[in-house]
């Protein structure tokens, strides 16, 4: 199967190639040129990109769930669904992420995670790749703890993530954690011998801490500045250290609620377009109107697309990748091709998939969008395979 999109922009890792063509065989991407290719008859299918924008599809990271489901539920219906959502969004791949919670629900999850990455659901149907988990907790510092339930909040347990990691089928690819607690230092050094990325995540850690930690392997940042200790011209904390520290991708979360401008600016400044993931943290209420919701066995309230608990702390988001995308060209004044690799080839190296995913550079997966000025995502492509929405 030999496919040409013809009439696009394509927006590669490194510049906006306008009015261009690329072709698809065997779900890879095959080639790329610059202007129009006038021997047509030879492609079993032509798809007019109409001028618009031909990207990577993006890669959210870090979300629990949308469309009123959530990674937590262990079922293949949950994941199902909010794949079906997610590539109505650009998402052609992401991680389930699950939340502390008592242990035998976060096992549940993984082990219905691994198994469907597993056993071929993720290509039956036209909708988002599920690459693995993101095990957000439960091994969090108790005064960094956001919306994650307290009562099960504990210190890491090697012989307790060795039989996450089996339950998964291996395919755990990012565990967030407090660097500073007692435990994670063991804990991250058996995380990097596996291949899995560290990242550091609801933490009070100090400065100093927190780079004790880096140097052991963390090169992740959990939702940068959330679930963090504050910054401190005294005391940097986590924030300083992973700002400062070209190991470090930081994780974003774009949407205007989480982040004041200038901190996103900030941040850009700080890491460039290459240090930046933006993410979701998407959860249930995404895609649903404002109502009262669910996370981690906690009610949560919706109320003009914040998401917040009873106390009034934030509850992961109602972001979707798309308007993450927009925002940070909108608000963050960044270029749109720095947005877009926020949202693909950073992600896509955080976890070791740069080979396939990530970007349209040919040899490739043939995961790919085709989106308005509005990053409104008119067709989106898993392997080459399209589904069509405008």
């Amino acid at each position: 199967m030999k496919t040409l999109i013809k009439n696009t922009n394509i927006i590669t890792p490194y510049e906006i190639k306008k009015g261009s063509s690329l072709v698809i065989e065997d779900g890879k991407i095959a080639d790329i040129f610059n202007g129009e290719i006038y021997n047509e008859e030879s492609y079993d299918k032509i798809i007019d990109g109409e001028g618009k924008y031909l990207s990577p599809g993006f890669i959210d990271l870090h979300n629990h769930g949308n469309f009123g489901h959530d990674a937590m539920e262990g079922t293949y219906e949950a994941l199902d669904i909010i794949a079906d959502f997610h590539i109505k969004k650009g998402v052609t791949s992401f991680l389930a992420t699950t939340m502390t919670e008592e242990a035998d629900k976060i096992k549940k999850a993984v082990k219905n995670i691994g198994e469907y990455v597993n056993d071929g659901e993720n290509n039956r149907d036209v909708k988002a790749q599920v690459l693995g988990v993101y095990l957000e907790g439960p091994y969090f510092s108790m005064e960094k703890k956001g919306a994650q339930p307290p009562q099960y909040i504990k210190n890491p347990d090697l012989e307790e993530i060795k039989n996450l990691i089996e339950l998964s089928k291996n395919t755990i690819k990012i565990v967030a954690l407090a660097p500073e607690i007692e435990g994670a230092k063991e804990a991250i050094k058996y995380l990097k011998e596996k291949g899995i990325t560290i990242s550091a995540g609801h933490t009070n850690g100090t400065f100093d801490e927190a780079k004790s930690g880096i140097d052991l392997g963390i090169t992740q940042a959990t939702h940068l500045y959330n679930g963090m200790r504050a910054y401190s011209h005294r005391e940097p904390g986590v924030i300083g250290a992973v700002l400062t520290d070209e190991r470090v991708a930081c994780e974003m979360i774009c949407d205007g609620i989480h982040l004041h401008v200038g901190a996103m600016d900030l941040a850009v400044k700080m890491k460039g377009k290459d240090g930046i993931i933006l993410i979701s943290d998407a959860m249930m209420a995404t895609g649903l109107e404002d109502g009262k919701y669910e996370l981690g066995g906690q009610d949560v309230y919706v109320k003009e697309g914040a998401a917040r608990l009873e106390d009034g702390t934030l509850a992961g988001s109602t972001l979707t990748l798309n308007k993450a995308v927009y925002n940070m060209v909108h608000m963050v004044n960044i270029p749109l091709e720095d947005a877009v690799r926020m949202a693909s080839l950073n992600p896509a190296r955080a976890i070791g998939v740069d080979n396939k995913k990530g970007s349209i550079e040919i040899g490739k997966d043939a995961d790919l969008i085709i989106f308005d000025d509005d990053l409104n995502i008119l067709k989106a492509m898993v392997k080459g395979k399209v589904r069509n929405f405008k």
